[in-house]
């Protein structure tokens, strides 16, 4: 069984019948698109969906953050009085 993470579902034959009734009876949440009973793919609302990108974009930045601070290769001890 597989999970569905999203409050709205919705057959694929319901999107094409009228995707825009969908999108305002789910207002600003996310909707399943089932296939025969099984999620295939979610329809994301554009601002929630652009949040997203920035959560991910935030996460690989604190990645190259966390590698290049651990990196001892280009590191150059300087103390205080040299600055």
């Amino acid at each position: 069984m597989n999970a569905i993470f999203s409050n709205y579902t919705a057959s694929i034959t319901e999107l094409k019948k009228s995707p825009t009734k969908l999108l305002e009876e789910a207002g600003d949440e996310t909707i399943a698109i089932l296939n025969h009973n099984i999620p295939s793919a979610y329809l994301v609302p554009s601002k929630q969906y652009e949040r997203m990108m920035e959560i991910i974009e935030d996460y690989y930045l604190a990645k190259e953050v966390e590698k290049r601070l651990t990196d001892d290769e280009d590191a150059i001890e300087v103390s205080l009085d040299e600055l």
